[in-house]
């Protein structure tokens, strides 16, 4: 499976709110960079991570998905539920590095 499909179908988990498939597209150490804000770095802390951002499975529109070698990035739009039970939407662009056929980092940029 090429690298652009393994995120297509690790990012159909999360909006199924099956996080634990999406790990398992993730490598043991995968290292998640929130530009300007937090870094994760296992799939232990992307989990709990998880379960607090994504309240309800968040909302995708990918705009752009450019593959080339061990990277694809996607550009587009996420909504994400706040605590308040209203919807929030953020412009996004991650850029995944791939290894061995796992995501292993993400640079995310993320603005309201």
């Amino acid at each position: 499976m090429d690298n652009k499909t393994i995120l297509k179908q690790a990012n159909a988990a999360v909006t199924e709110g099956d996080y634990e498939t999406f790990l398992t597209y993730c490598s043991e150490d995968t290292k998640w960079n929130f530009v300007g804000d937090q870094e994760l770095i296992g799939k232990a802390e992307v989990r709990k991570y998880m379960k607090t951002a994504y309240i309800e499975p968040p909302e995708f529109m990918v705009g752009h998905l450019i593959a080339e070698g061990d990277f694809v990035t996607a550009v587009g739009k996420i909504s994400l539920k706040t605590e308040d039970g209203k919807w929030k939407e953020y412009s996004y662009c991650d850029i995944w590095k791939f290894k061995d056929g796992k995501m292993s980092e993400l640079t995310a940029f993320v603005i309201e």
